[in-house]
C-alpha cells in the first residue's frame, strides 16, 4: 500500500537524472545515507533509462517515476520498471490509467475539489504541489478537516530549514524534496556530501 511504503522512506529525493550512469551512482550514494526510495522525474532524455538501470542495479531501492501527466508516460515509466508513479497534477484518464495498471500512484492536487475527485477514484495519498506555493502547511492543516482520512506528501519549496514541521503534520506521511541532490552536486560527483545530506535529512525526520 502507497501509504506504508511512503511512511516507510518519509523522505522522497526528487532527482533529475542528466545521465543513467550518474543517476546510478547518485542512488547509490543517497542509499548509503538511509534513503528508501527515489523519484526519478520524466524531465530529460535520460529519465526512462535511469529508471531502468536504477531498479536493476540498486534492488533495494523503491524507484518511483516522476513528472508523469498523462496514461502514456505511465505506461513507458511502467515498462522501465518503476515501481511508483507520481504526478504534478491528475485528470480522470491518469487516475483510471494508474488503477488499471495496478501501480502504486501519488496523484498531485492543489485544491480540496481535487482531492474529492481522487478520492471519488480510489485514492486516499496524494502529493500536494507546489506546496509551500500553495499554502504549505496552513493548507495541510485546513485539508485535514474535511479529510481526516487523507494523507500527503508535499513536494515543492521543501527544504533543510522547513521539512520536519511538514513531517510532523499527522495526516503528512512523506516528503519530497531536491535539496540533497542539487544540479551542482550531481554534476561534480559529490556523493559523499549527498551522502551525507540524506543521511542528516533521515536523522532529522520525524516516525
Amino acid at each position: 500500500m502507497i501509504i506504508t511504503t511512503l511512511a516507510a522512506c518519509r523522505v522522497l529525493p526528487v532527482i533529475t537524472a542528466i545521465d543513467t550512469k550518474s543517476t546510478v551512482a547518485l542512488v547509490e550514494a543517497l542509499g548509503r545515507g538511509g534513503m528508501k526510495a527515489v523519484e526519478i522525474t520524466l524531465r530529460t532524455p535520460a529519465a526512462l533509462e535511469s529508471i531502468r538501470e536504477v531498479s536493476a542495479q540498486v534492488p533495494d531501492m523503491i524507484v518511483a517515476a516522476g513528472t508523469v501527466t498523462n496514461p502514456d508516460e505511465l505506461q513507458r515509466a511502467v515498462e522501465a520498471g518503476a515501481s511508483m508513479v507520481v504526478s504534478p497534477g491528475a485528470t480522470p484518464r491518469l487516475l483510471r490509467a494508474a488503477r488499471e495498471a495496478k501501480i502504486d500512484f501519488l496523484p498531485g492536487i492543489a485544491t480540496a475539489s481535487e482531492v474529492m475527485q481522487g478520492l471519488d477514484e480510489g485514492y486516499s495519498c496524494f502529493k500536494l504541489f507546489p506546496a509551500v506555493a500553495v499554502g504549505g502547511l496552513n493548507l495541510l492543516k485546513s485539508l485535514a478537516g474535511p479529510f481526516p482520512e487523507v494523507k500527503f506528501c508535499p513536494t515543492g519549496g521543501l527544504s533543510p530549514s522547513n521539512f520536519r514541521e511538514f513531517l510532523a503534520l499527522p495526516n503528512v506521511v512523506c516528503c519530497g524534496g531536491s535539496w540533497m541532490v542539487t544540479a551542482e552536486l550531481v554534476e561534480n560527483h559529490r556523493w559523499d556530501d549527498i551522502t551525507a545530506l540524506a543521511r542528516d535529512a533521515m536523522a532529522h525526520a520525524p516516525h
